[in-house]
């Protein structure tokens, strides 16, 4: 349900035309918002505008996040289009689909870790650096998207976990940095129903998580302590909105709100990821 606490503010959602990006920024139009989506596929975002009940408040922006002069000028084209920026929320990515650090060459790991960290980190920081003078001007937030694999093992590979920690980190320095002016933030979510993709580099850029979870049984819940919890990226888009409101979260800044099920509390599952390892190097 919608509250209007976005009222007349303007965002620009990083990676914006699909997924939790795309929640997002449609939960943030109907919470009364201008929402400029960044993408690099131009037909993913004019497809996904020309759905939207009020096209008019919406902008749609080519650009590769890994590109500071794009990002430059995806800025300067929501500031020309609306005429502020309010909001910013880098959360363009791709995963690594649980790949294990034993499983990749040396040459793998260096390629997966470049594009990754590329699109993962730097994307975000290229976002900020071209957005931090507009939210200075406006008493702007930032609310990064984190992940389960921020704080623990295993949502995902080895790349994609150092990634996201990489990302608490960035979200915690920004706080500081860019205090008392912008306030820096993030959620992380669990895992949702996306197509969220792999990195081109070890030949996972056609595989999609909503793979994965198409072959799950919906019946079998997961396991978390909420194992009902929702998988629709829809369904995890309410701390955005509550970290983006200055009137609602004003006092809030260098925290995340996780909204994994409450991975934090779950007990233990098995003792260690790697009991096979001694089978594939003995003679």
């Amino acid at each position: 349900m919608s509250t209007g606490w976005l009222e007349g503010y303007v965002a620009l959602v990083t990676g914006g035309g699909t997924g939790i990006g795309r929640a997002v920024a449609e939960r943030f139009v109907a919470e009364g918002a201008s929402v400029a989506v960044v993408g690099r596929q131009r037909h993913v975002l004019d497809t996904m505008i020309s759905e939207q009940a009020q096209p008019e408040r919406w902008l749609a922006i080519e650009a590769d996040v890994r590109d500071t002069d794009a990002m430059q000028a995806a800025v300067e084209t929501t500031v020309d289009r609306f005429g502020k920026l309010d909001t910013l929320v880098p959360n363009a990515g791709v995963w690594d689909f649980h790949r294990q650090f034993t499983k990749l060459s040396g040459k793998e790991i260096g390629d997966a870790f470049d594009e990754l960290f590329a699109i993962n980190v730097k994307g975000y920081l290229l976002a900020v650096e071209a957005a931090w003078r507009d939210l200075v001007r406006n008493n702007g937030s930032i609310v990064m998207t984190l992940s389960n694999a921020s704080f623990y093992v295993n949502g995902g590979g080895v790349v994609y976990t150092a990634a996201k920690h990489a990302c608490l980190g960035l979200m915690r320095e920004l706080a500081y940095e860019l205090a008392p002016h912008v306030r820096v933030n993030a959620v992380a979510p669990g895992g949702m129903n996306t197509d969220l993709r792999g990195p081109e580099s070890i030949g996972l850029s056609d595989r999609s998580i909503a793979t994965s979870f198409a072959k799950r049984d919906p019946q079998q819940g997961m396991p978390i302590p909420l194992h009902h919890s929702s998988v629709d990226p829809r369904d995890f888009t309410g701390p955005y909105v509550l970290l983006a409101s200055r009137e609602q979260s004003g006092t809030i800044t260098g925290e995340t709100i996780s909204a994994d099920g409450g991975i934090g509390v779950r007990g233990f599952d098995s003792p260690a990821g790697g009991d096979h390892l001694l089978g594939l190097v003995t003679c």
